[in-house]
């Protein structure tokens, strides 16, 4: 039998690293919550990794305006290679019915 999945409030989790933060052990805190330790760890590393872009849900990072940026150039790269690529194959097929 498949189990639910929980879910945990962005608050939440910043509330459980500013505890570890603080000196308290993860396996105290997490004992406490009601979590596992493991999970609580990632927490700390995403956070203290990346507070301002950590917990944003879903698997979508928070990305800053420069970060967005880049990432639609590289879209816009990969389809303008994608269409250079398919009149690269036409021009040689029509040269060669030619």
């Amino acid at each position: 039998m498949k189990t639910e999945r929980r879910h945990y409030e962005k608050s939440f989790k910043i509330m459980a690293v500013e505890l570890v933060n603080s000196g308290k052990s993860t396996r105290e805190i997490s004992n406490d919550l009601g979590i596992r330790q493991e999970l609580l760890s990632r927490w700390c590393r995403e956070f203290n990794g990346n507070s301002t872009g950590s917990f944003s849900g879903n698997g979508r990072p928070n990305l800053t305006p420069e970060q967005k940026e880049i990432t639609e150039l590289k879209k816009a790269l990969r389809d303008a290679e994608l269409e250079r690529d398919i009149l690269k194959k036409a021009v040689s097929i029509f040269s060669k019915n030619g």
